[in-house]
């Protein structure tokens, strides 16, 4: 029985397994991919997946009605004091169908509603508009940037932080903007 954290109209998300370690991988270093994130290697992730570092979990987004993988995302801060969850490689694998939004607002009910945690948070590369806009329309607040932060390809890059807080969230699901 495979271990699902939230589902929705379309998706379910679920915490992988070692059978989707060549699935995550293959995303993280595709082309499009790569440009925007910091990849992990295979020793890393079958690390998380094999329950040796319990503040994180990679998550797999599918398709409900056939369980097809649509994208991917690492979690960490499971087990912070502060109940803070920081949301990593937010990959969806199927973009242009709305799989964003929904995989989102699946984080933040997983985040706020089953595990009862008091802020989320993520970093953007300043320049990954599709991204931000996503995060900005699902009630992420920009909370700063951090300038030269990152080394890619030899140049240094700025990431925006944005995060979303459990009482933000409340008033996005009171006013029906939540699953």
């Amino acid at each position: 029985m495979q271990d699902i954290l939230a589902e929705g109209p379309h998706l379910r998300l679920r915490r992988a397994d070692v059978s989707d370690l060549d699935y995550i991988l293959k995303l993280e270093y595709e082309p499009e991919n790569v440009k925007f994130i910091v990849p992990f290697d295979r020793d890393f992730h079958t690390k998380i997946l094999e329950g040796a570092v319990e503040e994180s979990m990679d998550v797999i987004a599918e398709e409900k009605a056939t369980g097809e993988r649509v994208g991917y995302f690492l979690v960490n801060g499971l087990k912070t004091e502060a109940h803070e969850m920081e949301w990593t490689h937010v990959v969806i694998q199927k973009k242009g169908r709305g799989y964003g939004h929904e995989a989102m607002k699946l984080l933040k009910t997983y985040c706020f509603d089953v595990k009862k945690f008091h802020r989320a948070w993520l970093d953007c590369k300043d320049y990954n508009d599709r991204a931000l806009h996503l995060y900005e329309s699902e009630g992420m607040l920009r909370e700063g940037l951090f300038r030269e932060t990152i080394l890619t390809n030899g140049v240094y890059e700025n990431l925006v932080v944005l995060a979303i807080l459990d009482r933000e969230y409340a008033a996005r699901k009171a006013a029906g903007q939540e699953l």
